[in-house]
């Protein structure tokens, strides 16, 4: 079943009422042009939609669960005119699922110009009361009361026309925005048939209706002064006055609901809160009824409603009946099956009745192994509760011990054949078989079987199975046993041992003869000494491995600073200098520019000194470079960046401020761009891009706002699509001062409505995926996984509207072919982001050499090897946070840095001359 279903079938209701001319359903008279070619195009595509409804029909005899494919053939057959076939598809449809409120009204129409004896007049009704209790839906309910107006000349007629309106002002009547058209159309009914003995109906139908809040009763109040010839009673006037201001607390929520987008339900959530505060169950059903009509693929409603019925409600008809209609809406969820279940014995349904609603819930085509499991020991519990185990034997009790051995052969041939993996690896079912065995029928025997079997399937290494099984023999065997179970588990188990070596000393310690206790130490101390040494093993093994590990990843140290040596071996020319000051730059300049009062003169005229030294050369004013010269244009790049003062970000702000990133590396003017993007949430009072040491964009930013409220708003603009990329927006965060603080932007749990595709073609596109992926359900988003380059690894993650539509992809999407790749696809389910552990995470930054002493990259700053020792400044190591604020380090904070010798530009010439 797929969540577009509603949608599907109001689309397709609209395009139904735009029959074309001809149509055996139009009651129109196709025109005959004569033109051979339209003859032919009509009798093609004839024959291609029949040969479509014999597809859809043979792919619902393989899944008849598939809601779209029901949609799809309903929709053909209508407008080939097949009503015979039209019929029958819609209830086989009907059988499975509630029918939406569109797909109801068109089939009653249907029906209704097709019925003209009273014959079929019966089955209309009998397809109106079904209609009825699929949803709560104030406009069938109008429908089938002026439907049954039409038999009003039938003996009965008007009371029957009655009673449906009676029902139906049950049903709707509270119905805050449409019940008043009930109250209406019943009124105007008893006007038609007036006569003076029935006066006081309609005086009775004002008055219920003023009783109620309802919009717009101000005008049925005024219609009904302006109708009585009497004034209105003192009861009548109090009731429609408490009835207002009823209604005036309900407007704020009916309102939210108006300006809301579907699917509303944290607006529905809300007005049902308000309702059960004020206690009346009638309108709490109704506010659910009407939050399922709009969500009823939400399990989680369902589940919700259900509990209010068991617990407060308890009528029998109407619990059973949501119940119903909760499975067949969200067949796939194994805990409203259990519930149906269990509500069914709660309210003594026939035993006959809750064994075929099992049956229904093992094919309802549930999307994890361990659902089947739920389902199974719900149904083995229930049996469990019927056998009278006083007796013997009885019909109940084997029916029992049949439906356990019906399980444990169903999970390990039907569920693992489907799924590829166990449902039940820990064979819980077995266990539970077992302690009824045991406790409850004096079965020892069989209880043993049992767990023999259990431990075969691979549960002997587990120290807690044999455990369970000691405990059980324990209280209910006798000690041989318990002692052979012991033994056997000091044997085989390989997570505790020493756990039930301590078990068996203790069981021979109590109850043990001397030889017994010797047997056990000796058994206990071999199997101790073996798991020890194989303990041992296998520390020396991940030792020797974590050795390998190191060495190679010495080597790959080793070869890359012999790599960068061999660069540097190629000593700069004098006439270079520039080049290795730029080279410079690339690896520290960065911190420098974050402190540009040690770069300047200290007679305040802004200008820097090496500026000043490339100016005036080493030996002289040099001459002018060529203007296409490359390195006269990196120079001028570079100074153009020393040139304009780097802002640094003040944490004080961060309240205004929004960090900006994932951020296309190519956008040309990072500035204007996002300016133009952020100025919808207030008043930009500040961008700050941040570039690398080459003058390239790295891809993220900080945005400043001159108001709080506005940083608030731009959060909104998170994943927002900018030059094909989705912006990350998150508050600006000190990460020195919460260095846990992390925003990761995508779910970490299971998404049974998302997809994740792995085995994409490099080549694949987001639309052909989605031409892939749309034919199973409605796609709400697709994101394809790359790279921080924004290449493709052929990884995706498709969201459906609801779990139904991704359940269905996954049967028919695993194991596709897209351009040669054969695809694999399941249910969303990423893994928890693993977080580095504090405590050695603070251990290492005890030992942690700062930053600056490495470089940039961890590496030496093998630049200044080319440089005398005289010139190399003597600076403080300099911390840098990540949002840009510089920190003294603590060992330096303290004193001054000590300020450099002043040479004059010949004595700098003199040393670099030195030999």
């Amino acid at each position: 079943m797929a969540a577009a279903g509603a949608e599907a079938a109001a689309v397709a209701a609209e395009e139904e009422k735009r029959l074309p001319e001809g149509d055996p359903e139009s009651g129109g008279d196709s025109e005959d042009e004569g033109d051979s070619d339209s003859s032919g195009d009509g009798e093609d595509e004839e024959k291609e939609n029949e040969a479509e409804i014999q597809r859809l029909e043979e792919q619902l005899s393989i899944n008849a669960f598939d809601y779209n494919c029901h949609l799809d053939l309903i929709k053909l057959l209508r407008q080939e005119g097949e009503l015979v076939k039209l019929r029958r598809a819609r209830q086989k449809m009907s059988e499975l699922f509630p029918l939406t409120e569109e797909i109801w009204l068109d089939w009653l129409k249907d029906e209704i110009k097709m019925a003209s004896e009273s014959s079929e007049r019966e089955k209309v009704y009998e397809l109106f009361e079904r209609a009825v209790k699929d949803y709560i839906c104030p406009e069938i309910w109008l429908e089938y009361a002026q439907y049954s107006i039409g038999g009003i000349g039938q003996e009965g007629g008007i009371e029957k026309v009655r009673s449906i309106f009676e029902r139906a002002l049950t049903a709707v009547g509270l119905h805050v925005t449409k019940g008043t058209a009930l109250w209406e159309a019943y009124r105007e009914f008893e006007n038609a048939i007036l006569e003076t003995a029935q006066l006081e109906k309609i005086h009775t139908l004002f008055r219920r209706q003023l009783g109620i809040p309802l919009l717009d009763m101000e005008a049925s109040y005024a219609e009904y002064e302006e109708w009585s010839e009497d004034p209105i009673p003192e009861t009548i006037l109090k009731n429609y006055k408490k009835a207002l201001q009823q209604l005036e607390k309900c407007k704020p929520y009916e309102e939210a609901l108006l300006g809301a987008e579907t699917p509303k339900l944290a607006e529905y959530q809300a007005y049902i809160d308000f309702e059960m505060k004020a206690g009346d169950p009638a309108r709490i059903q109704l506010i659910y009824e009407r939050a399922l009509a709009e969500n009823c693929l939400v399990p989680d409603l369902w589940a919700r409603y259900n509990q209010y019925l068991d617990r407060q409600l308890k009528v029998k008809e109407l619990v059973l009946s949501a119940h119903d209609r909760a499975v067949r809406n969200c067949p796939w969820t194994v805990g409203l099956w259990i519930r149906y279940l269990l509500a069914m014995e709660r309210h003594r349904v026939d035993h006959g009745i809750i064994s075929e609603m099992f049956e229904k819930a093992l094919n309802a085509g549930f999307i994890q192994a361990t659902d089947y499991v739920e389902i199974w020991q719900a149904y083995l519990d229930y049996l469990r509760r019927r056998v009278d185990f006083t007796q013997d034997s009885s019909k109940e009790l084997e029916e029992l011990r049949s439906a356990f051995a019906r399980a444990v052969e169903y999970l390990k041939q039907e569920v693992e054949e489907r799924f590829s993996e166990s449902g039940d690896p820990s064979c819980t079912i077995m266990q539970n078989w077992a302690r009824v065995e045991a406790r409850l029928c004096n079965n020892m025997q069989k209880a043993r079987e049992l767990w023999d079997n259990i431990m075969t399937k691979g549960n002997a290494k587990y120290a807690n199975m044999w455990l369970e099984y000691y405990n059980l023999e324990r209280a209910h065997g006798d000690t041989q046993h318990c002692r052979k179970a012991l033994h056997r588990a000091v044997q085989c188990t390989s997570d505790y041992p020493e756990h039930v070596c301590e078990v068996l000393l203790t069981l021979e310690r109590i109850e043990g003869t001397l030889e017994d206790w010797d047997a056990a130490v000796q058994k206990t101390e071999n199997r101790l000494a073996r798991v020890n040494e194989q303990r041992a093993k296998a520390a020396e093994k991940e030792a020797a491995l974590a050795k390998q590990e190191e060495e190679k990843a010495e080597q790959r140290k080793q070869a890359r600073a012999e790599k960068k040596a061999s660069k540097k071996a190629k000593k700069p020319r004098i006439g270079d200098k520039r080049k290795a000051d730029d080279d410079d730059e690339g690896e520290w300049g960065q911190e420098e520019e974050e402190q540009p009062s040690k770069r300047h003169k200290g007679d305040g005229d802004g200008v820097l000194e090496e500026d000043m030294e490339v100016e005036m050369g080493l030996f002289g004013r040099s001459g002018p470079e060529k203007p296409d010269h490359p390195a006269n244009q990196k120079e001028k790049a570079s100074t153009s960046r020393k040139d304009i003062p780097k802002v640094l970000h003040d944490s004080t702000k961060d309240n205004v401020t929004v960090f900006v990133s994932n951020l296309s590396y190519n956008m040309a003017d990072p500035e204007g761009k996002l300016k133009e993007l952020f100025e919808s949430c207030g008043e930009v009072a500040e961008i700050r891009p941040v570039f690398s040491n080459k003058g390239t964009f790295r891809g993220y930013c900080y945005v400043e706002f001159k108001e709080e409220k506005s940083a608030l708003q731009a959060l909104g603009l998170d994943r927002k699509v900018v030059e094909g990329r989705p912006m990350f927006v998150s508050p600006c965060v000190d990460k020195n001062k919460n260095p846990d603080f992390k925003v990761f932007r995508y779910s970490t749990t299971l998404e049974k409505h998302k997809l994740f595709i792995s085995g994409l073609p490099f080549s694949c596109t987001k639309e052909e995926l989605e031409d892939v992926c749309k034919a199973h359900g409605n796609v709400k988003d697709i994101r394809l996984v790359t790279n921080r380059a924004g290449k493709p690894k052929g990884l995706a993650y498709v969201e459906y509207e609801n779990e139904a539509q991704a359940s269905q992809a996954v049967l028919k999407m695993d194991g596709l072919t897209v351009k040669e790749h054969v695809i694999k696809v399941a249910i969303s389910n990423p893994p928890l982001r693993k977080l580095p552990d504090k405590a050695e995470a603070g251990r290492a930054a005890q030992f942690a050499v700062p930053r600056q002493i490495y470089g940039a990259r961890g590496k030496g700053r093998t630049q200044l090897s080319m440089m005398p020792r005289a010139l190399q400044r003597q600076s403080n190591p300099v911390a840098k946070a990540e949002n840009g604020m510089v920190q003294n380090s603590p060992a330096t904070s303290s004193e001054p840095p000590e300020e450099p010798k002043k040479m004059s530009n010949a004595d700098f010439a003199k040393m670099l001359l030195k030999k």
